[in-house]
């Protein structure tokens, strides 16, 4: 044992003396710091992979969502107000459950990398075996099992995708019946009251477990996390918004965001795509609010009170464009305003 503690103190000793401590910790020595070697890191062309292989595992890890707001107001450069810090679910309402005719389901205002594990421990607490998974695509199935109350076994399918607003999270359920092609998923639920009831019992157990959910890392890489609207910059020198929904969906939250935007909705035709609204700004006594952003002046809100259209187009892509015109052509409406109000609109869609 002697002899060991001699032989360790021997070679601290020739480390110290010999080598010296600047070839230790220096910028060429063994214990060197690396913190910055990142900055010299050569770009490297990407991994070729031969036709018909899986490309699954070479994805980015840490994807950047593209920026579509990357439109430049012309004419005299103003430093931007930051936009309103607004958003179609509020922030004490984690989980809210959408209707739009027979369809439904649940917005949620978290990420779906973290919805994802949240479905899967409502699955396991409520005893319901899970026969498929397909994290990327944002499916869960579940087995067969028969449904409290019912005389027929059902199966369930959730499917997770991505919010309108980034960060936010959409969860649809799908119900089917051994009545009909067991081997193939409806359309729509066989069992509409059934889907409804398992939306909402998993839309409680999603509010009641929101403190501190845990992250899917594979959920959140195959379920883009961009957002499915932007605002984007016309040809024509307008702007508008683009918006990824199916048309009637995006008519209905484009009414429903006017009226939060604080717009008073005069008239409305569905068929031409057209709101008719006013722009009513903060009342009377109120503290400043989300207008103030907008405008520097002490005078008020110049535009409360004016007319607008705000026209909805459907687009090839299976997207809508939405722009905002003012309905008086004599009425002040200048570029930096028309970006302001579709921002406060763009916040509300949901």
């Amino acid at each position: 044992m002697q002899m060991k503690v001699l032989k360790v103190g021997l070679l601290s000793a020739l480390l110290l003396t010999g080598t010296g401590c600047g070839s230790l910790f220096g910028d060429k020595g063994m214990f060197r710091d690396r913190s910055e070697d990142y900055k010299k890191a050569p770009q490297l062309q990407p991994i070729t992979v031969p036709k018909g292989m899986d490309t699954a595992t070479l994805r980015e890890i840490y994807v950047i969502p593209k920026v579509e707001d990357n439109f430049l107001a012309e004419g005299e450069f103003e430093v931007p107000r930051p936009a309103p810090l607004v958003s179609g679910a509020s922030g004490s309402e984690i989980v809210r459950i959408q209707k739009l005719g027979d369809e439904s389901w649940a917005l949620i205002s978290v990420p779906p990398g973290q919805v994802w594990p949240q479905v899967r421990s409502f699955m396991s607490a409520s005893g319901m075996q899970v026969a498929r998974v397909d994290a990327r695509a944002g499916i869960m199935e579940t087995g067969w099992f028969t449904v409290e109350g019912q005389s027929m076994a059902s199966r369930f399918r959730f499917r997770m995708e991505q919010g309108v607003q980034r960060g936010t999270s959409e969860l649809h359920v799908l119900q089917m019946d051994q009545a009909g092609n067991v081997n193939a998923w409806p359309a729509k639920s066989d069992d509409t009251a059934q889907a409804a009831e398992m939306l909402r019992a998993i839309a409680q157990y999603l509010a009641d477990s929101a403190e501190s959910p845990p992250v899917s890392m594979i959920a959140e890489q195959g379920i883009s996390a961009g957002g499915k609207i932007s605002m984007q910059e016309a040809p024509g020198g307008y702007t508008y918004i683009r918006l990824e929904l199916p048309y009637d969906r995006a008519w209905a939250s484009l009414g429903r965001a006017l009226e939060e935007s604080t717009f008073e909705i005069t008239d409305r035709d569905r068929s031409a795509g057209i709101y008719y609204v006013r722009l009513l700004g903060p009342e009377d006594g109120d503290e400043a609010g989300w207008l103030d952003w907008m405008w520097s002046s002490d005078e008020g809100h110049p535009m409360a009170g004016q007319l607008f259209l705000v026209t909805m187009k459907a687009q090839p892509d299976k997207s809508v464009s939405i722009r905002l015109q003012s309905q008086d052509s004599v009425a002040l409406f200048d570029k930096r305003e028309e970006q302001g109000l579709l921002a406060l609109i763009k916040g509300n869609i949901d």
